[in-house]
């Protein structure tokens, strides 16, 4: 699983005008599956978003707080397009998982998450909608990792 993840003040995603899924201050995520991703590679990723201390207990401590150690909430999007590679002036996606696949992995995935923490405290976009996705940058500050590089 690959992962972009920013710290925002707030952000939503909409599909067909409506938005299906909003957060205040917290972690936006883009998810993208591989097509040999497993249940250990889900595991990887929950543990690594939800304690990754990306937020300021103080001046003094501008990386000291995770999610979960604030009560934060998390906006997750599938994103197959992370696996996009170059073919010539073409991306190709065969590296992501198929879609019928990745549904159902991102599912699971979701429910791993909500179960891992705070559901109530857990949004997620709309599986292989087209979306609008409005993200309010808080420092900026963006990560990326992959679980098949640990």
């Amino acid at each position: 699983m690959r992962v972009v993840l920013q710290r925002v003040s707030r952000a939503a995603v909409t599909v067909d005008n409506e938005v299906v899924g909003s957060i205040g201050r917290g972690l936006c995520l883009l998810i993208g599956i591989h097509r040999d991703d497993t249940e250990d590679d889900m595991k990887y990723i929950i543990r690594k978003v939800l304690n990754l201390r990306v937020f300021p207990a103080s001046e003094q401590k501008p990386w000291d707080k995770s999610v979960m150690d604030l009560d934060l909430e998390v906006l997750s999007i599938s994103q197959f397009t992370l696996y996009g590679q170059f073919k010539g002036n073409k991306l190709d996606f065969h590296t992501a998982m198929a879609p019928s696949n990745a549904s159902n992995f991102y599912a699971r995935f979701m429910e791993a998450l909500k179960s891992a923490y705070k559901p109530e405290r857990i949004q997620d976009g709309r599986f292989a909608a087209m979306m609008s996705v409005d993200i309010v940058n808080d420092g900026p500050v963006t990560v990326t990792f992959d679980s098949k590089e640990k």
